[in-house]
């Protein structure tokens, strides 16, 4: 008699379910029957791979964070992805040397600019090795979040000066800065920045502790010239066809928690999956890559029995599901009407927005949703395409809006940080040394067409990658790659539940390295080993 196969099931065919297929299928391709179920029409999950007037630009996924190590630098380089003749998202790098532009079209002091940024990485540097110095007064670092350890910086910086009577001087009239508005304003600057990067709506919301936790691999951080699909294909292309299963939305997951002599009667495999278009497949291992959004939001279906997992899963993991922080972040991307002989250069704008808007009677107005956007760039030098960034509210807000209406939000914005016949004159106010009146203009620059990424509406994604919000730590990131049931060792009691019913991986699974690709490829490795270990395989790299 032939033994069976064991049937195991990926959910998901993004980063870390697609790892975890390839690793099962090299290191035991006969001996396991493996299937990938995607909701979608498409593999590769938060990493989409598009192309906008002429250049190839990601909506998801960006950068490889540090090539040293990078198992996905690793791959990319493999399948020859590092080169293209086709123009790249920032294929020169991230800009450097930014026109830093005050609301109202003032140029600021680039001296200014380098003082507080540096000022500000050295605080996150600071967050980042673990060692916070306690200021008197101020809550321990296990309390604090980064955005009021950022501040509380800021203010000793501000204490250990000697001030001067422009420091507090209330002198916006006709659009002059004081020194601390502007520095107040480059500090915010930054901090959007880090909102992009960790995907927190506020950085109040970011727990700091676990930012000593955080790793990040050596090296250049570089995209990915032919796409970051590329790494996604590679994987895919190592399996058989007919593996993968696309249109496969998952309804519900049934699994065996407590043993039961019934449910174990011959060899039926204990967990049951349920898709919408009403067919059923039975799994003896279910390896669940959706994203910590779908989870939450399968969480707060949990109470009215409409959850993805039946029964529903245990309070420790609604728990770290609901802790944990799960943002939207999205990206835009612009085309400059550049006429025959292409567009005068774009810089790469930096804006710095006044913490109380101005009166829409002395500039145009600025849409709230643009008014955290740290900057506007060309995606590569000399590009007529344009990139910003949202997140949080007013990612959602983008969202919602149409091609023609982001058109107009972006030119009041330009508009906006365009210095007009009357802030060209100086106004009627007092203007500080460190910013030039009228120093800036958009030059009649015109936006033609826009495409943005939409994750937060996306019922498959709802978001776009995790943090560690406070309230929560790096020990609910463990929690989150526990598998289900908690019965540790092999198989237990015979009338006990069967072990790794349900295994978890995705970047929100990992330590060391969530909201990256890698650490989704991370996760999918170790669910893979969990298995192969669990049967007897080797686990050693393939």
């Amino acid at each position: 008699m032939v033994a069976k196969k064991p049937r195991i099931v990926v959910v998901g065919a993004g980063m870390a379910g697609l790892t975890a297929a390839h690793k099962l299928h090299a290191a035991g391709a006969s001996s396991f029957d493996l299937c990938v179920v995607e909701a979608g029409d498409r593999i590769g999950g938060r990493i989409r791979s598009s192309e906008f007037a002429g250049v190839r630009v990601e909506l998801g996924a960006t950068w490889i964070h540090g090539i040293g190590g990078s198992p996905v630098y690793d791959i990319a380089q493999k399948v020859g992805a590092l080169e293209s003749t086709l123009p790249w998202e920032l294929m020169d790098g991230f800009p450097e040397d930014p026109v830093t532009v005050a609301e109202g079209g003032y140029l600021v002091d680039p001296s200014l600019v380098s003082d507080i940024t540096s000022f500000y990485r050295s605080l996150m540097d600071l967050a980042r090795s673990g060692s916070v110095p306690i200021l008197p007064g101020a809550a321990a670092a296990s309390k604090l979040s980064v955005g009021a350890f950022l501040r509380q910086g800021l203010r000793a910086y501000r204490a250990s000066r000697p001030r001067g009577p422009r420091d507090s001087a209330a002198a916006y009239r006709g659009g002059c800065w004081t020194l601390e508005s502007l520095e107040d304003a480059v500090f915010t600057i930054n901090e959007n920045v880090e909102r992009n990067d960790t995907s927190a709506d506020e950085l109040s919301g970011l727990d700091l502790a676990a930012e000593g936790e955080y790793r990040a691999f050596p090296g250049d951080q570089i995209t990915i010239a032919q796409g970051y699909s590329q790494v996604i294909e590679h994987l895919a292309s190592a399996l058989p066809p007919g593996l993968i299963r696309l249109g496969k939305k998952v309804e519900k997951i049934e699994w065996v928690p407590h043993g039961s002599a019934s449910a174990f009667d011959g060899d039926e495999p204990p967990v049951r999956i349920h898709f919408e278009d009403c067919t059923t497949m039975a799994a003896d291992h279910v390896i669940v890559t959706v994203s910590l959004g779908v989870l939450k939001s399968a969480v707060r279906k949990d109470a009215a029995a409409t959850g993805l997992f039946s029964p529903s899963l245990p309070p420790f993991k609604r728990e770290v599901i609901t802790r944990l922080g799960f943002g939207v972040v999205n990206k835009l991307f612009m085309e400059l009407d550049g006429g025959d002989e292409g567009p005068a250069r774009f810089p790469f704008l930096q804006l710095a927005f006044e913490e109380e808007p101005p009166s829409p009677r002395r500039v145009a107005k600025i849409p709230r949703w643009m008014r955290k956007t740290p900057s506007i760039c060309p995606v590569y030098g000399g590009s007529r395409v344009l990139l910003a960034w949202f997140v949080g509210k007013e990612a959602m807000e983008l969202e919602s809006l149409g091609g023609d209406e982001i058109i107009r939000g972006v030119h009041a914005a330009l508009d906006g940080f365009s210095a007009g016949p009357r802030e060209a004159n100086g106004g009627n106010g007092a203007v500080d040394e460190r910013c030039a009146p009228g120093g800036w203009h958009a030059g009649g620059s015109k936006l033609v067409r826009v495409m943005k990424s939409a994750w937060g509406s996306d019922p498959l994604f709802l978001g776009s990658y995790s943090y560690v919000a406070v309230g929560s730590s790096g020990e609910d990131l463990d929690l989150m790659a526990e598998p289900l049931p908690r019965c540790h060792g092999g198989r237990g009691a015979p009338d006990g539940p069967r072990p790794l019913q349900i295994l978890f991986a995705g970047e929100a699974t990992h330590r060391t390295h969530y909201s990256t690709t890698h650490g989704a490829y991370f996760s999918g490795i170790r669910e893979a080993n969990r298995l192969l270990q669990h049967y007897n395989y080797s686990c050693s790299e393939v």
